[in-house]
């Protein structure tokens, strides 16, 4: 709690056990009224001496109708009709409310300060063997800047040099350290642990994540949810109608019962009433629940690491009913291993060719074909004529052949596959593995498995997904055997597989026919459909078009966040 809280929980227990005390006076001692009003109106200023100044700042600067307003006239109504426990109850409740309003507000903000601290405020280029502080903005891409132990990383880059263990609490929300060596990949906002880095920038200190982080978070509030929106509108009319039936229930039924039904008007009754309908209408609750519920969720949100870009987001986020998900890098690690090679050749040259092939493609697939070929040193031959033909395959003129690698599917277009080998393909697509078949002037070369790593997070997240009633759906371009395999083994829902990069959208599309959807991916073939989607969650490990194409930011990368 800050000074000006402690404050008020200090008056809020000075004030009831005033109360207390005086009402337990008042059941052995008979007091003088005028004594009981004194007596009192000592807690009552106590409580609500803040509120009835409000009050009249309000009226003075002709904005009578608020909260405060209201609360003012409803207590002193009921201390003008000789409830004098009611009145000060009723402001100790008030002030006790809002309380609870201004820790949960300052707790967030303090969260989202706390996010706004990863903000570097220099970088350190060695010059001759001196380390200069110069401007985070002045560094060009693929300068080399020297992170110290203690300090932050300033921009996104490449470790050229140095090991060190990485705190990325402040961005991700884990607390458990992360350790990089020379060849990792590191973003701009993690504090440096231990060790010296030399780093090599990948880009401008305006693109990198820190940056971006903190544009999302400084802007999360720019946009109101239409619930905001709502409810701004709403209040604007609902409290002078709430004052003015207020008015016009004290002052109506007492003249109704005088005039036209003889009886006696009882305005001490119907006051009394009136007053309470102030209370139990009062506003304040109404007009502050939206905005501090998305300020509290933006909070909470960011310091585990979920950046929301607008409160819309956030709102929209709470009304999904259909998940999809990208299975590479998202459900998986996007980290791929070969596991089997079947070779119908020498295997040294059928992995050459694979590997001459496949070094020209960025798929997570044609990486991990080469990074095995790499382990087992084999050749790699100059290619010409390459052609990567999306969601289908490659071809390129390798060493005087035509190699040509790809899918079953797209393989079994160009020649006549034998059934045993359509049989293996199936067999290793049924345990989960992708088979790469290839194949070199027009007969088949052999078949490379590969399979990825499901993320340890991705069944349990899936399952909670489920527990609250939502549709979990898979999108890969996957054969049907091997997507199904997946989806089994972490528990989706419904599997699509064979989707073309471009055929992500269209899915997305056929699914918000039932209802809201949300799509999670890290990809630059996932945009698309990120933008599509009622809400698009990206993976903050994912690409920068993902990123910008989202709604909601995942900086660590994990489904059960």
């Amino acid at each position: 709690m800050n000074k000006k809280q402690i404050k008020m929980l200090v008056r809020i227990i000075t004030a009831a056990v005033l109360m207390i005390a005086l009402t337990v006076l008042a059941k052995f001692v008979t007091l003088n009224r005028w004594v009981e009003f004194i007596l009192f109106m000592v807690p009552y200023l106590v409580i609500g001496y803040d509120i009835l100044k409000k009050a009249g700042k309000g009226i003075l600067n002709k904005q009578v109708f608020d909260e405060n307003f209201l609360m003012a006239v409803a207590t002193i109504g009921a201390i003008a009709l000789g409830d004098y426990k009611e009145g000060v109850a009723v402001m100790l409740f008030y002030q006790i409310g809002e309380l609870f309003q201004s820790y949960a507000v300052g707790k967030s903000r303090r969260n989202i300060t706390e996010l706004m601290d990863i903000r570097p405020d220099y970088a350190n280029i060695e010059v001759d063997g001196e380390i200069t502080q110069v401007d985070p903005d002045e560094v060009e891409i693929g300068t080399v800047i020297v992170v110290q132990p203690g300090e932050k990383v300033p921009i996104d880059g490449v470790v050229e040099q140095g090991k060190a263990s990485l705190n990325t609490s402040a961005l991700t929300g884990e607390s458990k350290p992360r350790e990089v060596q020379e060849g990792d990949e590191v973003i701009s906002g993690c504090i440096n642990m231990t060790g010296l880095l030399h780093i090599r920038t990948t880009k401008e200190f305006g693109e990198s994540t820190v940056s971006k982080i903190l544009d999302l978070v400084e802007n999360s509030s720019s946009k109101k949810s239409r619930s905001e929106n709502f409810i701004t509108k709403f209040a604007k009319y609902y409290t002078p109608a709430v004052c003015y039936g207020a008015l016009a229930l004290a002052v109506l039924p007492p003249l109704v019962r005088m005039f036209a039904m003889g009886l006696d008007p009882s305005f001490g009754d119907w006051i009394y009433r009136a007053l309470t309908f102030l209370v139990i209408s009062c506003p304040c609750a109404l007009g502050l629940a939206t905005p501090v519920a998305v300020m509290v969720g933006n909070g909470k949100a960011a310091k585990s690491g979920i950046l929301f870009k607008t409160a819309a987001s956030l709102e929209e986020t709470g009304r999904v009913q259909i998940v999809a998900l990208d299975k590479t890098g998202t459900i998986t690690k996007g980290e791929p291993k070969v596991t089997d090679v079947i070779a119908f050749v020498g295997e040294n040259e059928f992995l050459s060719l694979a590997y001459s092939i496949e070094k020209k493609s960025e798929h997570p697939l044609a990486k991990a074909v080469c990074e095995y070929a790499k382990q087992k040193n084999v050749k790699c031959f100059d290619t010409t004529s390459f052609k990567a033909l999306a969601g289908n395959g490659l071809s390129a003129n390798v060493d005087g052949k035509t190699v040509v690698g790809g899918s079953m599917k797209f393989i079994s277009s160009k020649i006549s596959v034998d059934d045993n080998i359509k049989n293996k393909a199936e067999e290793l697509a049924q345990n989960g593995k992708t088979p790469l078949l290839f194949m070199g002037d027009n007969k088949l070369l052999g078949i490379i498995a590969v399979a990825d790593v499901i993320k340890e997070d991705s069944p349990k997240a899936i399952k909670e997904l489920q527990n609250m009633g939502v549709r979990v759906v898979m999108l890969t371009g996957d054969n049907e055997k091997t997507a199904k395999a997946i989806g089994k083994q972490v528990g989706v829902d419904t599997v699509i597989s064979d989707v073309l990069p471009d055929g992500k959208e269209s899915v997305i599309k056929e699914l918000m026919a039932y209802g809201k959807v949300a799509m999670v991916g890290d990809g630059i073939n996932d945009a698309p459909a990120l933008t599509r989607a009622d809400v698009g969650i990206a993976i903050g490990a994912g690409t920068d078009v993902a990123v910008d194409a989202a709604d909601v930011v995942l900086m660590n990368s994990k489904l059960t966040d």
